[in-house]
């Protein structure tokens, strides 16, 4: 192996050791040489870390071919959960060791002025080992119990929409949407038809489906178009695409073979008779009136993410119409473009963040790391009378779970009368 291909192996490794290391001192001070099951729980710890280094190996030498998704997926999971757990309680011990370390260097002065003085030499608590422990076992635990029961706790969460404009042909419509579905990670068909099926028995008259089908190749739904065809609407389904649904975090042998695989994730979507909107607009009509369903493709007002889309071409044409709801996968998009061009775009419905699949939500309170990142990230939001909904997340991507944000499935009504917008945060 080349040196510089080398390093970062190496560098894995003395990490993941020295943490393995310094985790065993707390270890050794809670399970005492007279404690029954300590020479099970070493050999348990030391198990797990040389099968880690050796899972770690192979997926160096061999990379991730041959290998069950769902192997690969735990696996990764599990390494990360135990290892961020360890290093909570290791930044316990540096905080008890700097403290040592001070009570000895300030002996060791004394001792200049006083040799005759017996040094004291603080030990290694084991109440601070304990506390360590229980702090870990926090996101530990939340976290297996996130793989194991949040990846598919699907919640609908309703919200009531007050259009001042809405034609009264439209009072009381029923929309649905989902979004982020990434087919490439979910392994549980049962559990994703349970899904599908909750939000058919919400009868909606349009569903919305605002982007991200898969991780990275169509091939990944190919297995789940029995189950999505089932989404059907008297209205239509309506669909746009996600950042994740170009093939651009995939290396391809040519443009045509990524071309290829972009056109099947199109022909997927036709096939099951979804209404695609790529920069472009629908008019949904009853009686004389209508309403204006605009779709983009992705377009992200963060460099890292694509901008794919033309809002100004799909939105020629829509004018005249009273209700215009706009579908950009990316929430980004609405203080970036939407509110500052386009005031008579009355809501965009969005998704892509996940909520980042972790955090708090209770009755008046929401919390979640990826708040810091978005302004924008989970339920609705005005602005001006304007309004953006963010879909919290059909499924997952990266870790194969949910911690406190669950997967959602929302459901509108629309109604003219008077009155203000509101979620409902309550679970139904």
């Amino acid at each position: 192996m080349e040196l510089q291909k080398l390093w970062p192996v190496l560098g894995f490794v003395f990490i993941v050791l020295a943490l393995d290391f310094y985790f065993y001192q707390a270890l050794k001070v809670i399970f005492h040489e007279s404690n029954p099951v300590r020479k099970w729980v070493f050999t348990l710890f030391w198990g797990y870390t040389l099968y880690s280094l050796l899972i770690f190996f192979y997926f160096r030498i061999n990379g991730q071919v041959h290998l069950p998704k769902l192997f690969v997926l735990f696996s990764f999971s599990t390494f990360f959960i135990v290892y961020f757990s360890k290093l909570i309680v290791c930044i316990f011990l540096l905080l008890e060791d700097t403290g040592r370390i001070s009570v000895l260097a300030f002996n060791g002065l004394k001792k200049l002025w006083d040799p005759l003085q017996v040094p004291f030499s603080p030990s290694r608590s084991a109440a601070l080992s304990k506390i360590a422990f229980g702090f870990a076992a926090i996101p530990f635990f939340s976290l297996l119990y996130g793989m194991a029961r949040g990846a598919y706790n699907y919640r609908v969460r309703r919200s009531h929409l007050v259009f001042n404009n809405l034609p009264s042909e439209f009072e009381g419509l029923k929309i649905a949407q989902i979004s982020d579905i990434h087919a490439g990670s979910l392994y549980n068909k049962a559990e994703v038809e349970r899904g599908v099926k909750m939000l058919m028995d919400l009868n909606p008259d349009i569903i919305f489906v605002t982007g991200d089908l898969v991780n990275n190749e169509s091939e990944e739904f190919a297995g789940f178009i029995d189950i999505f065809s089932r989404l059907k609407a008297p209205l239509g389904v309506y669909s746009i695409l996600g950042n994740h649904d170009y093939g651009d975090y995939q290396y391809w042998p040519s443009e045509q073979a990524k071309r290829k695989n972009f056109e099947q994730l199109l022909a997927y979507q036709k096939d099951m008779g979804w209404k695609l909107l790529m920069d472009e607009h629908v008019k949904l009509g009853k009686e004389n009136e209508e309403i204006a369903i605009i779709g983009i493709q992705n377009w992200s007002a963060r460099a890292r993410f694509p901008k794919y889309g033309n809002l100004k071409k799909a939105y020629r044409g829509a004018e005249g119409t009273k209700v215009k709801l706009l579908l950009s996968h990316d929430p980004s998009h609405w203080e970036a473009e939407v509110i500052r061009k386009y005031p008579d775009i009355d809501m965009m419905f969005a998704g892509h963040t996940h909520g980042m699949q972790f955090g708090v939500e209770i009755p008046g309170f929401k919390w979640s790391p990826v708040q810091y990142v978005y302004r924008q990230w989970a339920g609705l939001y005005d602005s001006g009378g304007q309004r953006l909904y963010v879909n919290r997340g059909f499924g997952f991507i990266g870790y194969p779970g949910r911690v406190g944000i669950w997967p959602e499935i929302s459901l509108f009504t629309l109604s003219s009368g008077k009155g203000q917008s509101a979620e409902n945060d309550e679970n139904a």
